[in-house]
């Protein structure tokens, strides 16, 4: 089983992105399920979300407290919370950002980690590109995909048309898939 933990501020679109791995994975054929964790339910407050995916049913419906994927999709939470807490040691993480490690405070996470696990993707600024609005959700989802291999960058496609369809779905597809290739060349980079 895969363990995700989504965190984020209230209108970021936290709880539709673990909707939408759900999404992905049940397209795969996988069983999957997807619940947030609300303090205090306004804008611009914290949250977390949870997604599990697995290859046989989930039965167990409690917070992810040792993920294998940790998407923060607000880097100001880096100051005031521990968002890496429980990460497992060969796990991932993905920041909102297109700071240094060192700019964000988090050389410490980067090093005991494997070599190309921890990175950050501009997710807000590849959103507002593509839909006019900084809502980071899809853009990260898609640098997962490239970044684990979880989920096929097709699903997530799939998720976010039927989530949104029309222009809205293909404008966060288009967001969606440069974040998939920036994360495939990060990967290229640093392995050549």
């Amino acid at each position: 089983m895969v363990e995700i933990r989504i965190h984020g501020r209230g209108g970021q679109g936290v709880v539709t992105a673990s909707d939408l791995v759900a999404m992905a994975s049940f397209a795969e054929g996988r069983h999957a399920q997807a619940f947030p964790s609300f303090g205090s339910e306004r804008t611009g407050a914290p949250v977390v979300s949870y997604c599990r995916v697995s290859d046989h049913e989930i039965r167990t419906h409690e917070p992810v407290l040792e993920p294998d994927l940790i998407i923060v999709q607000d880097p100001t939470l880096l100051a005031i919370m521990n968002v890496f807490s429980g990460l497992k040691p060969d796990g991932y993480a993905l920041v909102n950002s297109g700071k240094s490690a060192a700019e964000l405070g988090i050389s410490d996470v980067v090093e005991r980690m494997p070599k190309g696990h921890v990175i950050g993707v501009p997710a807000a600024d590849i959103a507002r590109k593509h839909t006019g609005r900084t809502v980071p959700n899809a853009v990260l989802l898609g640098a997962a995909a490239a970044l684990t291999g979880l989920y096929k960058m097709e699903s997530v496609d799939a998720a976010i048309r039927e989530r949104f369809p029309g222009k809205v779905g293909e404008m966060n597809v288009a967001a969606a898939q440069e974040a998939f290739e920036l994360v495939n060349n990060m990967k290229e980079t640093a392995n050549a």
